[in-house]
C-alpha cells in the first residue's frame, strides 16, 4: 500500500506544480513541490534503486503535464473536431510521454547518489540539479523538442529571475532542481530530529549542535542563492537606444471555427483595415495568419492600400500570412509593407501534427480540421526585419519557445516580435503559459517583446520581462503603446544554452565516476 501512496503522492505533486506558472506565477511553488519529489526520490520510497526513482518521475510528470498541457484536447476536440475519446486518449498519451523526462531524471539522480550516506548535502544539490536539468534539456530538442512549462520559466517573476540572462532557461532548471535538493536536505534534518528512528540516510541520530550545522549550510545555501539572483536582477545588461517608438498591436479575435468558413474571409481584411486606420503608429503587428489565405490570393489594392497608410505615417506593417514559392513549398510567414521595403520572416521552427506531419502519422492528422498544415521549414538563420529605426526579429507563435534560436539574429536584432494565433487553445492556460514564455525570452535577451494575437494575450514586454501593457482576451482592439529599441549583448546572448549544458553535463560524468568507484570499494554481498 505504501508503494501507491508514494505514486499517488508524486502524482499530486505534479498537479501542484502547475499553480507555479502563469497565470497565478507563484514562483515559489515549484520549488516546494519539486523539493517533495526529491523527498521522495531520496527517501524510503526509492531504497528499491533508480527503478523506483524513474517510476515516482514519472508519476510526477504525468500530473504536471496531464494538468499544464490539458488545453492539447480542446485543440484536438474542440477545433479539430476529433472525438472525445480520441482526443483524450491522444493528450494522456502526450503527458505520458512528456513525463518520461522527470522519470530520466529520477533515475539519474538516484543512480548518481548512491550509497546515498556518503553523498554530502551539496554534492546532492549539484547531482540533482543536473540530472534536472538535463532531462529538460532533452525534452527541448528530442523529436524537435517541447519545453512548455519547462520549470524555469515559473521564474519570470521572483528573484531567480535575475539568472535569465546569464544562464538562460536550462540555468533556470539546474537552479530548480538544486535548490529543491537543498530544501529536501533541510527538510529531511527537521524530521529526523523529530522522529530519529527515520531512516538512516536522512540523518542519523543527530545532537542539538550537530543537527543544527547541518541544517545551517543547505539552508544558508538556498538565502545565497535567492539573494545572488535578486541582485542580478539590478544589472542592466543591455541599455536603450534611439527613441521610443509608437507601436500598434492588433488583436482581431476571429473563432478559430470560423476563420477560414468561406464568405468570411472579406470581413477579415475589412475588420484588420478598420483598425489599422483607427490606430496609426510607427508600428503596427497583426497575428501570425492575420489574412488567412496565401498572399497571392490576397487583393493586389489592399496590400497597396496597407503599404500607402504606413508610408503616410512614416511607419511600416507587419502582418502574418501564408506565403508560397511553389505547389509543393509555402510557408507560414510574416511581411514587413510601408516606409522600408517589403521583407519577409518565414517560419523555421514548425509545430508537429499542426504544420507538419511526423512520419506514420497522416492518419491521426486527417481526423482534424486542419485548414492550413505541413508547412516547409525556412533557414534557421533570417536577418532582421529593417523597420524605420527598429530592426526586429520575429518569431511566430512556438518558435518563442526556443531560446537558442531566438538569439541567432541578436546582438544585430534590437527588438523582438511574436506573432501568435492560440485561437486553437480557447479560455484554457495555454494563452497565460505563452505570454510567461515571451517574458521570458524578454529576460534573457534583454529586449522589448512585442505580442499580436489573434485572441490573446496581445502584449508589450519591457526588457526586464514586465508586462506594460496588455489588451483584454477574446476581444477585438488595438493595443497603442511605445516600444523602445535597446542594444548590447546579455551573457545569454552571447554564450547561449551551452553554458548551463555543460554544467549539467559535467556534474554528471563526474558523479557517474564517483558512483562507479564508490561500487568498486563496496565489499561484496
Amino acid at each position: 500500500m505504501r508503494r501507491y501512496a508514494g505514486l499517488a503522492a508524486a502524482l499530486a505533486l505534479g498537479v501542484i506544480m502547475v499553480a507555479g506558472f502563469a497565470p497565478l506565477n507563484w514562483w515559489w511553488l515549484p520549488l516546494l513541490t519539486l523539493a517533495g519529489l526529491v523527498h521522495l526520490w531520496q527517501g524510503a520510497e526509492s531504497q528499491a534503486g533508480p527503478g523506483r526513482a524513474a517510476a515516482l518521475g514519472f508519476a510526477f510528470g504525468l500530473g504536471w503535464f496531464c494538468t499544464g498541457i490539458s488545453w492539447v484536447y480542446v485543440s484536438m476536440h474542440d477545433y479539430g473536431g476529433m472525438p472525445l475519446p480520441l482526443a483524450g486518449a491522444a493528450t494522456l498519451l502526450f503527458a505520458a510521454y512528456l513525463a518520461l523526462f522527470p522519470a530520466m531524471a529520477g533515475w539519474l539522480q538516484a543512480r548518481l547518489l548512491a550509497p546515498r550516506e556518503r553523498a554530502a548535502w551539496w554534492y546532492a544539490a549539484l547531482i540533482t540539479g543536473a540530472a534536472w536539468a538535463f532531462s529538460e534539456w532533452v525534452r527541448g530538442w528530442l523529436f524537435t523538442g517541447f519545453p512548455w512549462i519547462a520549470t524555469g520559466y515559473a521564474h519570470t517573476d521572483g528573484p531567480l529571475a535575475g539568472y535569465a540572462p546569464v544562464l538562460g532557461i536550462h540555468g533556470l532548471n539546474f537552479l530548480s532542481g538544486a535548490l529543491a535538493a537543498l530544501l529536501a536536505r533541510a527538510a529531511a534534518v527537521l524530521l529526523a530530529r523529530q522522529a530519529p528512528l527515520l531512516e538512516a540516510w536522512q540523518a542519523p541520530l543527530l545532537a542539538a549542535r550537530q543537527a543544527r550545522r547541518a541544517l545551517v549550510a543547505p539552508a544558508l545555501a538556498v538565502a545565497v542563492i535567492i539573494a545572488l539572483g535578486a541582485g542580478l536582477r539590478q544589472v542592466a545588461w543591455t541599455e536603450p537606444t534611439g527613441r521610443p517608438v509608437t507601436v500598434s498591436l492588433l488583436q482581431g479575435n476571429v473563432p478559430q471555427d470560423l476563420k477560414f468558413v468561406p464568405g468570411r474571409f472579406e470581413s477579415t481584411l475589412a475588420e484588420y483595415q478598420r483598425l489599422i486606420e483607427a490606430n496609426p503608429a510607427e508600428l503596427i503587428v497583426l497575428p501570425e495568419t492575420a489574412l488567412p489565405r496565401m498572399i497571392q490570393q490576397i487583393p493586389d489594392d489592399y496590400l497597396r492600400h496597407l503599404a500607402g497608410f504606413a508610408r503616410a505615417h512614416q511607419g511600416n506593417i507587419v502582418v502574418g500570412v501564408p506565403t508560397a514559392e511553389s505547389r509543393e513549398d509555402y510557408y507560414n510567414s510574416a511581411i514587413s509593407i510601408g516606409s522600408n521595403a517589403v521583407q519577409q520572416y518565414d517560419k523555421s521552427h514548425l509545430v508537429p501534427f499542426g504544420e507538419f506531419i511526423p512520419f506514420g502519422f497522416r492518419w491521426f492528422v486527417d481526423m482534424m480540421r486542419i485548414p492550413l498544415g505541413d508547412f516547409s521549414r525556412r533557414a534557421h538563420v533570417q536577418a532582421p526585419l529593417q523597420l524605420g529605426e527598429l530592426r526586429a526579429a520575429v518569431n511566430i507563435c512556438y518558435e518563442d519557445l526556443f531560446g537558442d534560436e531566438i538569439i541567432r539574429p541578436l546582438p544585430q536584432a534590437n527588438l523582438l516580435i511574436n506573432i501568435s494565433n492560440i485561437a486553437w487553445f480557447g479560455a484554457s492556460l495555454a494563452p497565460h503559459q505563452h505570454l510567461q514564455i515571451s517574458r521570458m525570452r524578454a529576460l534573457e535577451t534583454g529586449r522589448y517583446m512585442l505580442r499580436a494575437t489573434n485572441t490573446g494575450a496581445t502584449a508589450v514586454i519591457d526588457a526586464q520581462g514586465r508586462v506594460t501593457a496588455q489588451l483584454a482576451p477574446f476581444t477585438v482592439g488595438a493595443l497603442v503603446s511605445t516600444a523602445q529599441a535597446y542594444s548590447g549583448a546579455t551573457p545569454y546572448v552571447r554564450f547561449g544554452d551551452w553554458p548551463a549544458v555543460l554544467l549539467s553535463l559535467a556534474l554528471l560524468a563526474w558523479g557517474a565516476r564517483r558512483a562507479w568507484r564508490a561500487r568498486q570499494a563496496a565489499p561484496p554481498g
